[in-house]
């Protein structure tokens, strides 16, 4: 269905990239620096997720491109697609992913097997018998060369290239610990006979080679992986809802081909083909039922756990499940172009792009290495001048080196970012680009399209007037029949209703549609006129009072009511109206709890707008706005010093949605509406809208707390290590647990909740809570 060369690109000049080969931070800020250098090029690359996203011109090669990141000491290759011709391509990834993981785990437990004792010794001095220190030695040894040995190579890799990373820091640290131990025990003091030296919290001011530092070297190698550890398994778990979303679409289809059923791999589906979905099974790819009804669950795709009626006729998404009969569908979108596949596209440009409270993070520890290097050598020289032997001075210079590591910065908003969008996609909340949380925090106003945002956009029968001594059967069975004939949305409404009460129409012998004025025609023998009231009249078939009332009634509350007479006489009235959605009222609830003001905005008529507003308790009305102006409305409402979030579904919303600081394109609608939005709500729930930005809000709230954090540590702790009031092994213990801390603060997010299932539901709740709160 998709390939490798499609997944990699996202368009003309675009490309994607999975590179290897990172530990920290600033190895995404060198490679991005490099590729900027590029001509033409932008590129963006993301530590969190391990990819490099670059644009440029129209023929940019890939290629060109994968040899300068590796001429950086990286690794880059286009990325596997997530599903492709078989399971292989995505077996092979996660088999790569597991490799990693799996070494990670090998060197740590072989680290912490050795690094405990010699620890144990250190801190102990009951412990430390005759010659402990080259007992020491010997288990801290394979500790420093070959579980350390990653970050050895890609510190060598790195100073190849003029760099410094935090690889750097680790490596310098503990080989230098390693080294100042063996010159001790050889030929100073630290290895003679009944040597014994307490452990302490700070650093020692003795003679220097009467020392070792063989637990700071084994026992910062333990911590740092360890810390690399948990931050790979979590940073699994921060991408296993995108995972999860990929993973939904069915792996075969029953094609139906000449009357027969075959089962085949899902490749094998052409757009066009027909193919059975039986109950309990996924639906292949989006398409349209040609046959069968039934309830479609959806819940995993819009987080709307009640299932949907369908029938012959209706569209259906790809990955849903058939909770009830047999469905025969011909499939209309296929591979990418899919609705799971545009979703899964949208999440993963979302967690690879970058906010720029993250470009501020990046540019921070990009330099941070260097600095804290020069801290290091300069606390060195503060010691040594200050009068004090080697030993201190260079213990300080080790702690420095590695409590100074940026880890924790480095992953403080991507882990976060991924882990919210993640958790969005699983509500049905699909948020565009990183740039969209921040957008959500200043939104002081909503606008909110009137059809088929807080209505449901489809005309449905509301009401049925009957006059004296006609039956109500009778004149819906009439009308429907005549009105079954013709393609308007109320005819079609009133046919509708008609079926669901009454069951099957009648046919009419003669039908003539009278434009803009209503319909007339023979049904069942009678001579049947529907529309206008003063059609009616032409027809000496005038309303009497009381319809006259109920007609005049239903105007006044912006509904729509059609006239009906036969064999000369006025018979009843139906009326007709845009039926608000059962959730909208919740959601203006909602969105005023969020400190954001709603305005309906409307091309319908001033009555039918407030009447719409009053049900919802909307307060400012904007009616009678044609589609073009409504992005002046928008606009006016900006230079008015509000910062403007829209809500839309049609292609007459897609300018206002892009002029709006924040644009919220309801699934349900156009494709040019959600390509223009920055939030995609795959639910046509206006309460997902009040969802999308306290996620995205919180999302925001998290990363600022991880900065926080990540910024506190580093400040707080350098000058302790300068200053000789933390031993490195204490660092190296801290700078691990300051990544472990950032990450599971962003794992979180996992468990943000849809408000939807709390409090009134529907508009009369949401009127009768209004109606008992004090004045």
């Amino acid at each position: 269905m998709t390939t490798a060369e499609n997944t990699a690109s996202t368009g003309p000049g675009s490309i994607e990239l999975q590179i290897g080969g990172m530990t920290c931070a600033s190895c995404a800020n060198r490679i991005e620096k490099k590729l900027n250098k590029l001509d033409g090029v932008t590129a963006s690359v993301n530590y969190a997720t391990e990819k490099a996203s670059v644009s440029g011109p129209a023929d940019l090669d890939a290629q060109m491109v994968i040899a300068e990141v590796e001429k950086t000491g990286y690794t880059a290759v286009l990325p596997a697609p997530p599903k492709g011709s078989t399971e292989a391509s995505q077996d092979e990834a996660e088999t790569g992913e597991d490799a990693e993981l799996r070494n990670l785990r090998q060197r740590l437990i072989g680290a912490a097997v050795l690094s405990v004792p010699v620890i144990a010794m250190a801190m102990i001095p009951a412990l430390q018998f005759d010659y402990w220190g080259f007992a020491s030695l010997v288990l801290a040894a394979p500790v420093v060369v070959w579980a350390g040995w990653p970050f050895h190579k890609a510190a060598w890799t790195n100073f190849k290239h003029g760099a410094a990373t935090m690889d750097t820091l680790i490596s310098i640290g503990t080989t230098a610990a390693l080294l100042w131990s063996i010159v001790a025990l050889f030929f100073g003091t630290a290895g003679q006979p009944g040597v014994v030296h307490p452990f302490e919290l700070t650093i020692s001011r003795t003679d220097g080679l009467g020392h070792i530092y063989l637990e700071v070297a084994a026992g910062v190698i333990t911590f740092i992986l360890l810390g690399r550890y948990f931050e790979k398994r979590s940073k699994r778990l921060a991408g296993a809802a995108l995972r999860a979303l990929l993973e939904l679409g069915a792996k075969d289809v029953a094609l139906l081909r000449d009357g027969t059923e075959q089962r085949v791999s899902i490749d094998e589906l052409t757009v066009g083909d027909e193919f059975v979905v039986r109950p309990g099974e996924k639906i292949a790819t989006d398409g349209v039922i040609t046959s069968g009804s039934s309830a479609i669950d959806a819940s995993m795709l819009t987080g709307e756990s009640v299932p949907v009626e369908v029938s012959q006729g209706d569209a259906v998404t790809g990955a849903t499940v058939n909770a009830g009969g047999r469905l025969v569908i011909r499939a209309t979108r296929i591979g990418s172009d899919t609705q799971l596949a545009q979703m899964a596209k949208l999440v993963e440009d979302a967690q690879s792009g970058k906010a720029e409270i993250q470009r501020l993070a990046d540019r921070v520890s990009g330099v941070f290495v260097p600095i804290a290097i020069a801290i290091a050598v300069a606390a060195l020289g503060a010691w040594l001048g200050a009068g004090f032997p080697v030993s201190a001075g260079f213990t300080a210079a080790v702690a420095v080196l590695i409590i100074a590591c940026p880890c924790a910065l480095g992953l403080a908003t991507p882990t976060a970012i991924l882990v919210g969008t993640g958790r969005g996609a699983q509500m049905g909340v699909l948020i565009k680009g990183p740039e969209v949380l921040e957008s959500t925090r200043k939104i002081d106003t909503i606008v909110l399209d009137k059809t088929g945002t807080v209505t449901t956009g489809k005309m449905t029968l509301s009401d049925v007037i009957t006059a004296e001594g006609v039956d109500r059967a009778e004149l819906l069975r009439l009308a429907g029949g005549l009105e079954d004939a013709s393609e308007h949305p109320i005819a079609q409404a009133i046919a509708k209703g008609a079926t669901a009460e009454v069951g099957n129409l009648p046919t009419p012998e003669s039908f003539q549609n009278l434009e803009g004025r209503g319909v007339q025609g023979i049904v069942d023998g009678h001579a049947v006129v529907a529309g206008r009231e003063t059609l009616l009249a032409e027809r000496s078939q005038p309303l009497d009072d009381d319809l006259l009332a109920a007609k005049r009634a239903a105007e006044v509350q912006g509904k729509t009511a059609i006239a009906v007479g036969w064999d000369g006489q006025a018979r009843g009235v139906l009326v007709v109206a845009d039926q608000i959605k059962p959730t909208s009222a919740h959601a203006i609830a909602q969105f005023k709890d969020l400190g954001l003001t709603p305005v309906l905005l409307t091309g319908d008529n001033r009555a039918v707008a407030q009447q719409v507003a009053a049900e919802v308790d909307i307060g400012q009305v904007i009616a009678e706005v044609l589609p073009k102006d409504k992005v002046d409305v928008v606009a006016r409402l900006q230079d008015e010093g509000k910062v403007v979030a829209m809500v839309g579904d049609g292609v007459n919303d897609a300018p206002a949605l892009a002029q709006a600081d924040l644009g919220l394109a309801m699934g349900t609608g156009t494709d040019v509406a959600i390509e223009a939005a920055d939030i995609t709500l795959v639910r046509g729930d206006l309460r997902a809208a009040a969802d999308a930005i306290r996620l995205s809000r919180r999302t925001l709230r998290t990363i600022k707390t991880n900065l926080f954090w990540a910024f506190a540590y580093n400040t707080a702790a350098i000058p302790l290590a300068a200053f000789g009031l933390l031993n490195p092994m204490l660092a190296g213990a801290a700078m691990a647990l300051s990544s472990v801390f950032v990450v599971s603060n962003s794992l979180r997010l996992r468990s943000f909740k849809s408000r939807a299932d709390e409090g009134p539901a529907n508009v009369a709740s949401v009127r009768r809570e209004r109606e008992r709160a004090p004045a």
